[in-house]
């Protein structure tokens, strides 16, 4: 299962510069695709502001 981005998402853009797979896309909030994501939880530990958990 796909991590997913919380509205604490910050837009800081550490998650995106972190994913191995680029499965990210930015905006005010930022979204994982989650037919991409391999569930590798790399996000979510590089997250500053922990938006980042398991779907």
């Amino acid at each position: 299962m796909a991590h997913v981005i919380t509205d604490d998402c910050i837009a800081c853009g550490t998650c995106i510069d972190d994913c191995p797979i680029g499965a990210i896309s930015e905006g005010d909030i930022y979204k994982i695709d989650p037919e991409v994501c391999t569930d590798c939880g790399t996000c979510a530990d590089a997250c500053p502001s922990e938006a980042i958990r398991e779907a």
